[in-house]
C-alpha cells in the first residue's frame, strides 16, 4: 500500500494532469479559432509586392543627369526592367483577381453563415472543418466576415482606381475610362460599408472612416475624356483617395488641363528628387538580399556536396546524432508550453490588458508599438518565470544546456544561417502564396511596421521584433523545446517537431510553411553549433531585414 504521503503526492500529480488537459484543450481551442480567423484575413505578401510595383513605378521616372548617363541608364533597366508600366498592370491586374476571388469566397461564407440557425448550436461542416457554432460565436463570426467584406470591397476600389491609371499612363484611354466606370456602378461597396457601420466593433479601427472612392472614379474619367470634364473637387478627391505615382500623375493631368504651369513644375521637380531617392531603396531592398541569396544557394550546394562525399565528417553532419541528457520528462515540457507560452500569450496577458483597460489607440502608431512592446515583454517574462519554476528543481542543469559561448565560432554559424535561409524560405514562401491563393492572414506587427512613418515607433517595433523576440523565442524552443524532445525522438525529428510548433505558434495559417522552414534551419544551426548565439542571431538577422525592407517599401512610394 502506498504511505499517506505518497498517496497525497500521487493525487497532487493526478489533480496536475487533469488541469493541464483542461488548459491543453482551451489552448488548442483558442489557437484553432486564430488560425480560422486568419483564413479570413489576405495574405501580406500580395500587399507586399505591390509596394514594390509603387516603388518601382516611382523609380522608373529616374532620368541620369550626368556623363554617365549610358552606365546608369544600363544600371536602371537592370533594376527596373524594360517595360516598368506594363509589369505594374500585371501586378495590380493579378491583386484585383485575387480580390474578387476572396469577395467571392467571403460572400459565399457570409451566406453560409447566416443561413444557420439561431436557436440551437450549428453542426459543423466537416468539408470546413469547423469548430461547433454558438449563437455568440456565430454572431462574432457574422461580423468578422462583414468586416472582412468590407475591407476586401475597399481593396478592390483602390486597386480600380490605380489599374485605371496605369492603363491611361499606357495609352489606352478607353480601358482606362471602361475600368474605372466598373467601380462608377457598384454599389457593394457602399452596401458594406453601411452594414459595417450597424455593426458593434470588435476592436479599434486604425483605419479612418472609407473614403467614396467612386466620386474619384468619376473624376478621373472627366480627366480623361474627349473632352475633359473637370469635377469642382477633383484635386480634393485625388489628394484624398490616391497616394505615390498614381496621385501624381492625376495630378499632373488635371494641372496640365487647368494650365497651370507652375504646378506642373512644381509637381515634375518633386517627382524628379522622389525618382532618385526610390532608385537607390530599389537598389538596397533589391542588391542586397540578392547577394546574401545567391551565397546562400553557393553555400547550401557545397554543404550538401561535402555532406555526400565525406558523410559523419562533414559539417551539416557535426552533432548531428548527439541527444541532450534531459533531466525531466514530456509533462514538464507539456507544462511550460501550455501554461507558460500559450495560455499566458492567449489568456492571461490579454485578459489582465482588458481588466486594466490597457489598450492601444487607433491611429496613434507609437501607441500601438509601445502597446505590442509591453505585451511582447510580458509574455517573454511570464514564459520565462514558468520555464524557471518548471524546471529549477532539477539545477543543476548539465553543461550542454542553455549554452551561450561568446568565444566560439557562432557568428558565422549565424550569418551562414541567415544567408542559405533566404533563398530556402523565398521559394517556399512562392509555393506557399500559390496554395493559399492570397488567404492566411500574416502578423499584424508587418501591417504596422510597413505602414510606420514615425522613428520613435519604428525604433521600438525593432527592440520588440530584432531583439525581444529572437531572445525569448530561441531561448524557448531552440534553447528548451528542442533538446528536451531530444529525449524521445531523434535530433532531426526534434528539429522538425520544434520547427512546426514554432511555427504554428505564430498563429497565422499562411506563415506555417515558411516559418517552418526558417525554424528547421534555425534548429540546424542550433545542434551543429551548440551555441544559442548562433540561432539568435540567425533570428535577430533575419527580423531585422524583414523590418529594412517593409520601412523602405513604406517610405519609398509615397
Amino acid at each position: 500500500m502506498l504511505k499517506k504521503g505518497d498517496r497525497i503526492q500521487v493525487c497532487g500529480m493526478t489533480i496536475k494532469r487533469v488541469v493541464l488537459s483542461a488548459l491543453t484543450v482551451l489552448t488548442v481551442l483558442l489557437a484553432g479559432a486564430s488560425l480560422w480567423q486568419s483564413w479570413q484575413q489576405p495574405q501580406f505578401q500580395s500587399r507586399l509586392e505591390l509596394y514594390e510595383t509603387n516603388l518601382l513605378l516611382r523609380a522608373a521616372e529616374w532620368q541620369p543627369q550626368d556623363s554617365r548617363g549610358k552606365d546608369l541608364t544600363n544600371a536602371r533597366k537592370a533594376l527596373l526592367g524594360d517595360k516598368p508600366i506594363e509589369t505594374a498592370i500585371e501586378q495590380y491586374q493579378e491583386a484585383k483577381t485575387s480580390t474578387q476571388k476572396n469577395i467571392k469566397k467571403a460572400l459565399a461564407q457570409l451566406k453560409q453563415t447566416r443561413s444557420l440557425p439561431e436557436s440551437a448550436p450549428a453542426t459543423p461542416q466537416p468539408e470546413s472543418a469547423t469548430p461547433p457554432v454558438t449563437e455568440t460565436s456565430r454572431s462574432n463570426q457574422k461580423n468578422i466576415l462583414q468586416r472582412s467584406l468590407a475591407r476586401l470591397e475597399k481593396l478592390n476600389a483602390e486597386l480600380t482606381l490605380r489599374l485605371g491609371i496605369l492603363q491611361a499612363q499606357q495609352g489606352k484611354t478607353a480601358e482606362a475610362i471602361k475600368t474605372w466606370a466598373s467601380l462608377r456602378s457598384q454599389e457593394s461597396g457602399v452596401r458594406s460599408q453601411e452594414s459595417e457601420e450597424k455593426l458593434q466593433p470588435l476592436a479599434p479601427s486604425p483605419q479612418p472612416p472609407v473614403p467614396n472612392l467612386a466620386e474619384t472614379a468619376n473624376a478621373l474619367i472627366g480627366l480623361w475624356s474627349n473632352p475633359a470634364r473637370l469635377l469642382p473637387d477633383a484635386q480634393q478627391l485625388i489628394q484624398t483617395n490616391l497616394d505615390g505615382w498614381f496621385r501624381d500623375r492625376a495630378l499632373l493631368r488635371l494641372y496640365e488641363l487647368q494650365q497651370r504651369q507652375d504646378a506642373v513644375e512644381q509637381l515634375q521637380a518633386a517627382q524628379r528628387e522622389i525618382a532618385e531617392r526610390a532608385i537607390v531603396k530599389l537598389a538596397i531592398i533589391g542588391s542586397l538580399p540578392w547577394l546574401a541569396g545567391v551565397t546562400g544557394l553557393g553555400l547550401l550546394i557545397f554543404l550538401v556536396a561535402q555532406r555526400l562525399r565525406k558523410g559523419k565528417e562533414s559539417i551539416l553532419s557535426r552533432n548531428e546524432d548527439i541527444v541532450w541528457v534531459t533531466p525531466w520528462t514530456g509533462e514538464t515540457v507539456w507544462q511550460v508550453f501550455i501554461v507558460g507560452f500559450f495560455l499566458m500569450g492567449q489568456v492571461l496577458i490579454p485578459l489582465t490588458l482588458s481588466l486594466l483597460n490597457v489598450k492601444p489607440v487607433g491611429g496613434q502608431i507609437r501607441i500601438q508599438a509601445f502597446y505590442v512592446l509591453v505585451n511582447y515583454l510580458l509574455l517573454a517574462a511570464g514564459g520565462l518565470g514558468v520555464l524557471y519554476l518548471s524546471i529549477k528543481s532539477f539545477f543543476p542543469l548539465p553543461e550542454d544546456w542553455f549554452r551561450f559561448k561568446w568565444r566560439s565560432n557562432w557568428i558565422l554559424w549565424g550569418l551562414g544561417g541567415y544567408c542559405v535561409a533566404l533563398p530556402l524560405v523565398l521559394i517556399v514562401s512562392i509555393l506557399n502564396q500559390q496554395l493559399w491563393q492570397g488567404q492566411g492572414g500574416s502578423n499584424p506587427l508587418l501591417s504596422l511596421a510597413l505602414e510606420a512613418r514615425d522613428r520613435v515607433a519604428l525604433t521600438i517595433f525593432f527592440f520588440t521584433a530584432a531583439i525581444a523576440a529572437p531572445l525569448f523565442e530561441e531561448f524557448l524552443f531552440r534553447g528548451f523545446l528542442l533538446p528536451s524532445l531530444t529525449r524521445y525522438i531523434s535530433v532531426w525529428w526534434a528539429i522538425i517537431l520544434s520547427a512546426f510548433l514554432f511555427a504554428v505558434a505564430h498563429l497565422s495559417l499562411s506563415e506555417i510553411l515558411p516559418l517552418m522552414t526558417l525554424g528547421i534551419i534555425l534548429g540546424i544551426v542550433y545542434t551543429r553549433s551548440r551555441n544559442l548565439l548562433a540561432p539568435m542571431l540567425l533570428h535577430s538577422l533575419w527580423n531585422s531585414g524583414t523590418l529594412l525592407s517593409l520601412y523602405i517599401l513604406g517610405s519609398g512610394a509615397t
